[in-house]
């Protein structure tokens, strides 16, 4: 298996339709704005590998394409917004995927496919879109006003994305691979 790195994910991308809302929040709220765009990770940290012309050791597109292939597209709905509390005085507000339980299934299956990637202990994967941090003593109210002023958005999760980034200043995520849902197109 390859070496981890925090340079390389595998999330699922909202299309870029659903994009201003999220970036409206994050613009203000998310150190890391700059470096992400929306997204949801499944598997991160994610392999090392270089950056072209292959961008994935071999075997290991396959593998998470054959998980892909086992699940069928699914509807997503971000609605509500919640909070992980860390350590330090700090929380991280962030949108929840309705239903969650195709995400867990997706992740968990993705997981399976390319043992020791990703962080995650098995059971403990969270389905959530990032937004932005808070002090503890402001997240709650913060997260009151967010919620407040939050509309739904929906949308159909079709694909999984490999993103990678460089050094600075070329540090910004992009997607080097894609992954359709259910098989190829």
């Amino acid at each position: 298996m390859p070496e981890r790195t925090h340079r390389s994910a595998v999330a699922i991308l909202p299309p870029e339709a659903c994009w201003t809302p999220i970036e409206a929040i994050r613009a203000v709220h998310d150190r890391r704005f700059r470096r992400w765009m929306p997204h949801i990770n499944l598997i991160y940290p994610f392999a090392i590998y270089p950056f072209a012309p292959e961008p994935l050791p071999p075997g290991l597109a396959g593998r998470l394409a054959a998980a892909a292939a086992a699940m069928a597209p699914f509807p997503v709905r971000l609605e509500r917004l919640g909070l992980f509390r860390h350590r330090h005085g700090r929380c991280t507000l962030w949108l929840a995927p309705e239903p969650a339980s195709p995400l867990v299934r997706l992740q968990a299956a993705l997981a399976r496919a390319v043992p020791g990637c990703g962080g995650r202990r098995p059971g403990t994967f969270r389905p959530h879109l990032s937004v932005g941090r808070a002090p503890a003593g402001r997240a709650e109210a913060l997260l009151a006003a967010l919620q407040a002023g939050w509309s739904p958005l929906a949308f159909t999760v079709t694909e999984i994305s490999i993103l990678c980034r460089g050094d600075p200043p070329a540090d910004r995520f992009r997607v080097v691979h894609s992954i359709r849902l259910g098989g190829p197109a």
